[in-house]
């Protein structure tokens, strides 16, 4: 459990023009009101509450000032937004709620209905921490790309394959031809690996995942490595664009070959579970597994 000893101040972050967040936001506000407990966000979020007086509401500026301020980081959203709030608290080790507006939401485990619940088991400190390793890229220009998820490389039409290779240890492992290549996290095992048929795998195992998207060859099939050693991969000179991906953020790659060394990073992201929850209720739920569809 963590202990906060003064008075506990939230940071809201939410993208209102992709999820349906205010009925969450102003449940939030209307919790912190009654309880006499801050609440900041940035001024992108402040046309949710209809100018109504809360005593609760802090804008800031930008989103960092208010996570800056703040003990704990409330998310509301999806995986997206998650994604995105990793990306702005990951040198900085507050812990994030995730509250699910989206769809399957995986790392947002707090459902909307429940949210006064879990903010009082916030404000009690009746929670603890599930400690989320992001992965981390170096390519041969120096540059450095942070993915709680995954990177991916894949081409940028339909008609072309990709051509890319993949060194372990400095040890030849393949050259893969297909859609793209995927590396990803535990935490992101259940994202784009997931519907491209790779392993579900439990966070905090210290493992990459290499998957790779419809390979031309049928017997190429997916692999789980040690996280302790360096993964490479080159993509190859390529007759068509090949696209470079980050948790989403998007690099056309223009220098072949491109090489990139993989590894886990010392970065990491606190996400917040309360006591009786676990990543299994969470694929349970999710991914309907147990559901005799014939009782629909």
């Amino acid at each position: 459990m963590i202990k906060i000893n003064r008075a506990m101040k939230l940071a809201v972050i939410a993208n209102p023009k992709k999820y349906s967040v205010k009925e969450t936001f102003i449940n939030i506000l209307e919790w912190a009101d009654e309880h006499k407990l801050d609440i900041l966000f940035s001024t992108k979020l402040r046309e949710l509450y209809d100018g109504n007086n809360h005593p609760s509401a802090i804008v800031t500026q930008s989103e960092e000032k208010a996570i800056d301020r703040a003990d704990i980081i409330i998310a509301i959203g999806g995986d997206g937004t998650m994604l995105y709030t990793a990306r702005l608290v990951k040198s900085i080790h507050k812990p994030i709620l995730g509250v699910n507006s989206g769809r399957l939401g995986f790392m947002a485990y707090t459902h909307k209905e429940n949210i006064e619940y879990v903010l009082n088991k916030l404000r009690n400190s009746e929670y603890h921490i599930d400690k989320r390793y992001l992965l981390t890229a170096e390519d041969q220009d120096g540059n450095i790309y942070h993915a709680l998820n995954e990177f991916l490389f894949a081409k940028k039409n339909s008609i072309s394959m990709v051509n890319i290779a993949a060194e372990y240890d400095d040890m030849f492992i393949n050259s893969y031809w297909g859609d793209g290549l995927i590396v990803a996290s535990p935490t992101g095992s259940t994202a784009y690996n997931l519907s491209s048929n790779g392993p579900i795998v439990m966070p905090n195992t210290d493992v990459i995942v290499l998957t790779p998207v419809n390979p031309h060859t049928l017997t190429t099939r997916p692999l789980v490595l040690p996280s302790s050693k360096t993964l490479t991969i080159t993509v190859k000179e390529q007759q068509h664009a090949v696209l470079f991906s980050y948790d989403g953020q998007l690099k056309e790659i223009d220098n072949y070959p491109f090489k990139v060394k993989i590894k886990q990073s010392d970065f990491t992201i606190n996400l917040i579970e309360l006591p009786n929850q676990s990543y299994f209720d969470t694929l349970r739920h999710k991914l309907m597994w147990g559901k005799d569809q014939r009782m629909d």
